[in-house]
């Protein structure tokens, strides 16, 4: 008997529990952990995964999730941040919409428990505040990646703590926030300088041309930068764009014409 067809047989079975999951919950905890990550990721691209049946699949050594599907709160957040290995997790909002269910509260259990995070995307959780990001800037040392955009309350105060905090961080997106120039002068200024490859921004309406030339001046490895939507920053932004050369290339830019 062939043994290729034992990995379809064991995904379709997995599928039937995903589609049956209350049926079979008393039976996913003793599971092995190989098999509790293919149940995790089905259940969250079925937007499955909740506060009440995450902590029966979520086991120590989960290193990914993506919820950007699931209906979770900082209930979940809380059982999350007990997988010390965790290296990337999704909770940005589902159709555009607002998640209003995630808070600094449950960004704090994580970040002071998964030091490994490499990835954390918050889009649109607009009731996280800065207080949640200062906690991912002191406790996750190794963050590279970080989306922010939409989450409405996040401040200048969010920038300065990555800035003096986040060596490695080579994308950042806090499109749609309250920043002003002064918290990109913090951020770019700040440790991550050399790193910073991709800086989102757009739709920022305090931001002036002082924050693109903060940018282009402190940030020699950039070559994405997006400040579209922002209403301050005039055409003397695109005329230094013009400007650059060499290893200073921007390769992807958008600005907005007023």
């Amino acid at each position: 008997m062939s043994c290729r067809g034992i990995d379809p047989l064991l995904d379709k079975c997995l599928f039937c529990m995903t589609k049956n999951i209350s049926r079979y919950e008393a039976d996913i905890e003793p599971l092995p952990p190989n098999i509790k990550d293919k149940l995790i990721k089905l259940l969250s691209m079925q937007g499955y995964l909740t506060d009440a049946n995450i902590s029966q699949i979520l086991h120590p050594f989960v290193k990914i999730l993506d919820l950007r599907d699931c209906e979770v709160s900082d209930t979940a957040l809380q059982l999350i941040s007990h997988c010390k290995q965790l290296k990337t997790i999704n909770l940005n909002s589902f159709k555009g919409e607002q998640r209003t269910s995630i808070t600094s509260e449950g960004i704090k259990a994580v970040a002071h428990s998964c030091a490994h995070l490499l990835e954390v995307s918050l889009k649109r959780c607009s009731n996280l505040s800065d207080v949640g990001i200062l906690a991912l800037a002191l406790h996750c040392p190794l963050l590279r990646i970080l989306n922010l955009s939409g989450c409405s309350s996040i401040t200048d105060a969010s920038l300065q703590a990555l800035g003096q905090n986040s060596s490695l961080l080579h994308s950042v997106d806090f499109s749609a926030t309250r920043v002003t120039d002064q918290g990109v002068i913090a951020l770019v200024g700040g440790r991550c300088s050399q790193a910073l490859k991709e800086i989102h921004m757009d739709r920022c309406v305090h931001l002036t041309d002082t924050s693109v030339d903060a940018v282009l001046t402190h940030c020699p490895h950039i070559y994405i930068l997006l400040f579209h939507g922002c209403p301050l920053i005039t055409d003397r932004s695109r005329e230094a764009l013009e400007q650059l050369v060499g290893p200073n290339k921007i390769k992807q830019v958008t600005w907005t014409v007023y």
